[in-house]
């Protein structure tokens, strides 16, 4: 029979998280993404960095030409 997770103790977990960030500053909530992001690249493969940089430059060339008035 498989393991019933506490719904009370999931509630309380989750608030716990928020009031935390609730109470971190701007540059401390940068520095903690900062370290997310960076793991999260240690973990994938040359293959996918490369296809998720494309997928930034893109998004950043549709955002530049929308501000001159392209499409």
């Amino acid at each position: 029979m498989a393991h019933k997770k506490n719904p009370n103790a999931q509630a309380l977990g989750s608030l716990g998280g928020k009031a935390r960030a609730k109470n971190l500053s701007d540059a401390e909530v940068t520095k903690i993404a900062s370290k997310g992001g960076k793991a999260r690249a240690a973990k994938l493969s040359a293959a996918e960095l490369s296809r998720i940089a494309k997928q930034a430059v893109a998004a950043r060339e549709r955002k530049r030409t929308r501000k001159k008035g392209g499409k």
